[in-house]
């Protein structure tokens, strides 16, 4: 019976590759790959059949008209006066020195000994401005190293997540402290904000990159409005897919691609689970055969030097990223080799995945009529929220 049983694996092996190049060779359009009829293998008689019928399920992708002559109402954002402020204050404080006063201000960390004598507690603590709720935080200002305050670990913190990480003490063992605590300062913390200078200049885009205030307002604008912009692309991306897909009618065959899911995905998904997420599995098939038709119809190819080029651009913006683009294309190509040869091939083939994407949705950004309209950042996060 084992012996029978391997025989068939084998049959269906070869069978299975055998119909795979006749569909390459015929172009049929498929949904997944064939599935054999294991129900009808069973019935065969090996040892006295001669002749032997195998039966395949297969998922036949239907025509359908494609319209990108489509109506987008698409966001482009402007980094307003506000959100560059916030950014600015944000950077001053990422280029920052630390500090350590005599006295306590507000926004300073502090680390000290809390105690309780009657208990014998005793654990040295560290304790950062954001972890303390506003209200206990003002009862600090004013006070100096080595002055002690009197307070409550349960009530003090922002939640009970922060005093447990603070504390070094399970939710449990912070229930059962009673009555007050004294917190001893021993160090004041000051995160002191970095100049608006030449030394922040470059810290933030690099030697010589902008030399003067003006222009490094003018480029962190222009880098704020690139980096959402990215974010307002990938929605606008959301939106044609989801306007194609209202007007154009696709239709597939459900139960065989429910049947080739589970059987492509054995042990790593129940019926249970792919019902309740089915709409979402039709939605991306569904994209892909509308990408794919994109693609055949207008000869949209990928090589390799784009999936190259990619992976170089990728690498340069990490690089860029901490400010160590210096002497770079002498070693971008081996950096991109060795990337592209990593993880199996997978990077290889994630990054030509991409590529292909982006030379599609470019060519459908063209065909598509957009008409954006200018929004500030809070106004898009409310939008893509809704």
């Amino acid at each position: 019976l084992y012996g029978k049983s391997i025989l068939v694996e084998e049959i269906n092996d070869i069978l299975s590759k055998s119909i795979t190049d006749y569909i390459k060779e015929n172009k049929i359009k498929l949904i997944g790959e064939p599935l054999p009829n294991h129900d009808k293998t069973a019935t065969i008689d090996w040892d006295n059949q001669k002749e032997f019928e195998f039966e395949y399920e297969i998922g036949l992708v239907a025509e359908f008209d494609l319209n990108l002559a489509q109506k987008i109402k698409a966001y482009e954002i402007q980094a307003d006066k506000t959100t560059i402020d916030k950014t600015l204050e944000s950077i001053k404080k990422q280029y920052g020195n630390y500090s350590e006063p005599d006295e306590v201000q507000e926004g300073d960390d502090l680390m000290g000994e809390l105690t309780q004598e009657s208990s014998g507690y005793k654990e040295e603590i560290w304790i950062t401005a954001n972890q303390i709720k506003p209200k206990e935080a003002k009862k600090f200002i004013g006070l100096k190293k080595e002055d002690a305050i009197e307070i409550d670990p349960k009530k003090i913190f922002v939640d009970d997540a922060t005093a447990s990480t603070v504390l070094r003490k399970s939710d449990e063992e912070i229930k059962n402290f009673k009555g007050s605590f004294t917190f001893k300062i021993n160090k004041i913390n000051r995160l002191e904000s970095a100049e608006i200078n030449q030394e922040l200049f470059d810290k933030v885009f690099g030697q010589d990159a902008v030399k003067s205030e003006e222009e490094f307002m003018k480029k962190l604008k222009e880098t704020l409005e690139q980096n959402y912009n990215k974010e307002a692309k990938t929605y606008t991306q959301k939106l044609i897919q989801d306007k194609l897909l209202d007007s154009t009618k696709i239709e597939v065959p459900d139960a065989f691609y429910k049947k080739w899911i589970l059987a492509s995905n054995k042990d790593k998904i129940t019926e249970e689970a792919l019902d309740k997420d089915f709409e979402n599995y039709i939605k991306e098939l569904k994209w892909s055969l509308v990408v794919n038709k994109v693609a055949e119809e207008n000869d949209i190819k990928v090589e390799h030097p784009d999936v190259v080029a990619a992976a170089k651009e990728m690498i340069m913006a990490q690089f860029a990223s901490y400010g160590m683009t210096e002497n770079m294309s002498e070693n971008l190509d081996s950096f991109a080799e060795n990337y592209l040869q990593g993880n199996d091939g997978q990077n290889y083939m994630n990054t030509f995945n991409k590529v292909r994407n982006d030379k599609i949705m470019d060519f459908i950004y063209d065909k598509v009529d957009i008409s954006f309209k200018k929004v500030k950042p809070d106004e898009f996060s409310k939008i893509v929220s809704n």
